[in-house]
C-alpha cells in the first residue's frame, strides 16, 4: 500500500511536469509562428492601418496558440492520469494467495475441492478442517457468498482488507496463512488447533468434562486482552475486532488464547445479525451502529464474566429474575450489593492451602470489579485494552 501511494505521488509530479513542458512548447510554437507572420507583414511596405492589422494578427495568433496548447495539455494529462490509475490498481487475484511456505497453492485448491470436516458455523460462514497433500492440517473459514451485484472495485477493496489482515502478527492472534478468492466468496486459511475454542472449553466445563482453575482462566483473560491491545495500539492502521466472543477465541494445547475473525467486519455481510444473536455486543452497537475499540472492551467484559461465573450470557436465567436482565447487569447488581461471591463459579478455586485460597479469592473479586467497569453502558467509562493489560497482569505474574 505504501509503495502504491509513493508511486501515485511520483506519477502526479511527472504528470504536472509534462503539462508544464507541453504548455511552454505550445506557447513557444505560437510565438514563433506569430513572429514569422509579423516579419512577413512588416517586411512589406505598408501604411499604418496595415501595421495595426499585423499587431492584431500577432495577438490573435498568441491567444489561439495558448488556448490550443492548454486544451492539448489537459487532454494529454487526462490520458496519462487514466493510464496511471489503471496500472496502479491492486490486481484482482483469482485462486489462492499464500502467506506461508508450508502451503502449496495447488495442494490448497485440491484440498478445498474435497469434502471437509465441519468444525462450526455462524451466519457469516462455516469453519472446516482440511488436510493438505503434505499432511498439514489447516482450518478454513468460508465466508458467506458475496452479492451478485458486487462490483469489481468492491471485491478489490475486500481483497486489500484481507491482505492487510494477513500482515498482522502477534502471539495472541490466529495468523492468516492464505486466502482464496473464488467467484462469489472468500475462503480464509488458518492454522488448525485441536483444542477448539473458548466456547467449546466452557461447554465442557459446564458438563463437568473439563476443569479450568482460576490460574488458567486468568491466563486466558490476559491473553485475550493482550491480543486486543495489539489490535488497538500495536499495529498501523489500528484494527477493531468487531465480533469478539468465545467462539472466536481459539485455545492452544497450553490454553493460550488466540483471537480469530478480527478486522473482518467489511467482509461479513451478516455481521450485524451475528452480533445481535451473540449476547456479547455493546449497547452503542444497537443504538447507533457505532463500533469502536471500547465496544471490543465491552465484549471482553462479557467474556470475563463468563470465565468468572461459568454461565452463558444467553441463558434464560438472565431475564427478569437475574436482577439486571443480562450477565453484566447481574454482576453489577451483586457487586454493588456486596454479594460478588454469589456470582462466582464454584469450580474455579482449586484445592490449595487455605491462605493461598484466600489470596486467589481476592484476585477473583478484584476481577469481578474489572468486569463490571468493562460492562459500563457508556464507552467513555470503560478502560482501554492497554489499561486492562496493566490491571490484570498486576493480579498475577505472567
Amino acid at each position: 500500500m505504501l509503495r502504491s501511494v509513493l508511486f501515485m505521488e511520483k506519477t502526479n509530479y511527472i504528470t504536472m511536469e509534462v503539462i508544464l513542458i507541453l504548455v511552454i512548447l505550445c506557447l513557444c510554437n505560437a510565438s514563433v509562428q506569430c513572429k514569422k507572420r509579423s516579419i512577413n507583414h512588416l517586411s512589406t511596405p505598408s501604411r499604418s492601418p496595415g501595421l495595426r492589422n499585423s499587431l492584431q494578427r500577432i495577438i490573435l495568433c498568441t491567444f489561439s496558440g495558448i488556448i490550443t496548447g492548454l486544451i492539448f495539455s489537459l487532454l494529454f494529462a487526462c490520458i496519462i492520469g487514466f493510464f496511471i490509475r489503471f496500472i496502479a490498481k491492486t490486481p484482482f487475484l483469482k485462486g489462492p494467495v499464500i502467506f506461508s511456505p508450508n502451503i502449496a497453492p495447488n495442494a490448497l485448491q485440491s484440498a478445498l475441492a474435497n469434502q471437509n470436516q465441519l468444525l462450526g458455523s455462524s451466519p457469516n460462514g462455516n469453519y472446516f478442517k482440511t488436510v493438505l497433500d503434505n499432511g498439514l492440517t489447516v482450518a478454513v473459514k468460508r465466508l458467506e457468498p458475496l452479492e451478485n451485484g458486487s462490483r469489481k472495485s468492491v471485491k478489490r477493496r475486500m481483497q486489500q482488507d484481507v491482505e492487510s489482515i494477513a500482515r498482522l502478527r502477534d502471539r495472541n492472534l490466529m495468523s492468516l496463512r492464505a486466502f482464496v478468492r473464488e467467484p462469489d466468496r472468500f475462503s480464509l486459511v488458518y492454522d488448525y488447533i485441536p483444542n477448539g475454542s473458548l466456547e467449546d472449553a466452557m461447554n465442557r466445563v459446564r458438563e463437568n468434562q473439563l476443569e479450568l482453575n482460576w490460574e488458567v482462566r486468568l491466563r486466558i483473560a490476559v491473553g485475550i486482552v493482550k491480543g486486543l491491545q495489539y489490535l488497538h495500539f500495536g499495529c498501523t492502521p489500528r484494527v477493531v475486532h468487531c465480533n469478539l466472543k468465545p467462539s472466536n477465541v481459539i485455545l492452544d494445547a497450553e490454553f493460550e488464547p488466540r483471537l480469530t475473525d478480527y478486522g473482518l467486519d467489511k467482509l461479513m455481510p451478516n455481521l450485524e445479525l451475528d452480533r445481535a444473536a451473540s449476547g456479547y455486543s455493546a449497547p452503542e452497537c444497537f443504538q447507533n451502529c457505532r463500533y469502536t475499540d471500547k465496544s471490543d472492551v465491552f465484549s471482553f467484559g462479557v467474556i470475563l464474566g463468563v470465565l468468572l461465573t461459568g454461565r452463558d450470557p444467553k441463558e434464560p436465567f438472565f431475564g427478569e429474575a437475574a436482577g439486571g436482565g443480562s450477565l453484566g447487569g447481574w454482576l453489577r447488581h451483586l457487586q454493588e450489593a456486596g454479594e460478588a461471591r454469589e456470582v462466582l463459579d464454584k469450580r474455579i478455586i482449586g484445592e490449595e492451602v487455605e491462605k493461598e485460597e484466600e489470596e486467589e479469592e481476592d484476585e477473583i473479586l478484584m476481577t469481578v470489579r474489572i468486569a463490571v467497569v468493562c460492562l459500563s453502558d457508556l464507552p467513555e467509562d470503560r478502560p482501554s485494552s492497554d489499561e486492562l493489560v496493566s490491571m490484570l497482569t498486576q493480579l498475577h505474574s505472567f
